[in-house]
């Protein structure tokens, strides 16, 4: 039996003259899920709670991204749906694909695709020790966030719909607005 060759990020750019809506995930080539109205308009809502941190004043101090491929080795590039640099660790404005691993990433399940979100880019993101992990689930109207704690993720909050205001790591300054996120 002859041992299945894992796809590289050559093997993805290549991909991407075809079709820019795949993503390199454990050496597979995998298309990405069609965007949905839930997904976005979360995604949005997310970027919109988090606009001091892109400022200079406030908070500040942040890259945000959204759809942004972030390069964790040769077999590893997802695309993640949000993610964030501390402007003290990348101090000029990021180009291309990261190959930094980001101080937060952000994922928003789609229907079919959660194993992605909640088993293989957890445990790529716990690897390679990126600081700050959150979940929304459009459907469940939930977030769960995770912070690594001696190098494994450890569940730092989990609300749903019922909560209409929280603070979140590595975000507390600014109260996020969840009726806002979740549409109500």
């Amino acid at each position: 039996m002859e041992a299945k060759k894992l796809k590289t990020f050559d093997d993805l750019q290549e991909a991407w003259l075809e079709d820019e809506r795949q993503e390199l995930i454990n050496g597979e080539i995998i298309k990405r899920p069609v965007a949905r109205f839930e997904h976005g308009s979360v995604q949005g809502d997310i970027v919109t709670e988090l606009a001091p941190y892109k400022r200079d004043k406030g908070p500040g101090g942040w890259w945000i991204a959204i759809e942004i491929s972030v390069r964790y080795g040769e077999h590893q590039c997802p695309t993640h749906d949000l993610a964030g640099w501390r402007k003290e660790c990348v101090p000029e404005k990021p180009r291309g694909v990261m190959d930094i691993p980001p101080d937060w990433v952000c994922e928003i399940t789609s229907p079919g695709h959660e194993k992605k979100d909640l088993l293989d880019n957890l445990l790529l993101l716990q690897k390679h020790k990126v600081p700050y992990y959150w979940i929304i689930s459009p459907e469940d109207q939930s977030l769960i966030a995770y912070k690594l704690v001696n190098d494994r993720y450890s569940l730092i909050e989990t609300v749903d719909h019922t909560v209409k205001k929280v603070r979140i790591e590595p975000f507390t300054e600014v109260e996020f607005d969840l009726s806002f996120v979740f549409g109500e």
